[in-house]
């Protein structure tokens, strides 16, 4: 398995999740039409798989996680942030196997390509207080 897969899976996922948060469509809708309509070479398919519907199943169980750490309402939080952090905790929460400082470079990285001017700091900060009450 190559980084690069993995790198575009989780671009892909926090796209999906985006669309599932925005849209309120069934998980499986919304997994098909990523499947079905999205470029996929060179991604780990079956890492995007999990990753989306594990971040789209288990979102309450991840948003208890992620609001004590905020210093706003998570409704506040902008939908781009909110799947990468939702992303990011389900990958620190559930992939074990992941070094935290790997799935924070991404979210990072995912942040500064679809966030918000200074949305990767903020992303980086809750990322970082998740990690220390590990």
């Amino acid at each position: 398995m190559k980084p690069s897969e993995r790198r575009k899976a989780r671009r892909l996922a926090v796209q999906a999740i985006y669309s599932w948060q925005l849209s309120g469509n069934n998980i499986a809708d919304v997994e098909h039409e990523f499947l079905t309509e999205q470029e996929l070479g060179g991604v780990d398919v079956a890492y995007f798989r999990e990753l989306f519907a594990g971040a789209a199943t288990k979102s309450g169980q991840l948003d208890e996680i992620i609001i004590p750490h905020l210093e706003r309402p998570l409704d506040e939080v902008s939908p781009v942030e909110k799947a990468i952090l939702r992303l990011a905790t389900y990958e620190l929460t559930f992939r074990k196997d992941v070094p935290y400082k790997v799935v924070i470079n991404e979210a990072i990285e995912l942040a500064k390509a679809f966030g918000a001017e200074d949305g990767h700091k903020f992303v980086n900060g809750i990322l970082d207080k998740l990690v220390a009450r590990k």
